[in-house]
């Protein structure tokens, strides 16, 4: 099944922008329209979770942390970490080979920092 996305609110809509501008059928769900705005950690891996969406989040900080937790006891669709002085550029090329060479189950319960 091909990945389908999640950004959390901190990450930049120009990158969710730009991945749909660059590929029209990536399906990447923005925090706005997923209304994330001031949700913890915990409960937006479990949207994630119940979507089937791999989260995308600038959270470098505490996710790490809030998944080890969640996988503890869920399952996780996974989680990518782009830093934010990552160039928008980057990070929407990163985001994209992931979406081109990968599938969702090979993320399941993974964590990974972006770009490679």
């Amino acid at each position: 099944m091909k990945l389908r996305f999640l950004a959390d609110a901190s990450l930049s809509e120009s990158i969710v922008s730009g991945v749909i501008r660059a590929e029209s059928s990536v399906d990447f769900l923005d925090a706005n329209s997923a209304q994330l705005e001031s949700i913890a950690d915990d409960e937006v891996l479990a949207i994630a979770a119940r979507d089937n969406r791999v989260l995308v989040t600038h959270d470098l900080k505490t996710m790490p942390v809030h998944f080890a937790r969640f996988i503890s006891h869920f399952q996780s669709p996974g989680v990518l970490l782009i830093s934010q002085k990552t160039s928008v550029a980057d990070a929407i090329a990163a985001l994209l080979l992931v979406w081109i060479a990968s599938d969702q189950e090979e993320w399941v319960n993974r964590i990974c920092r972006l770009p490679l």
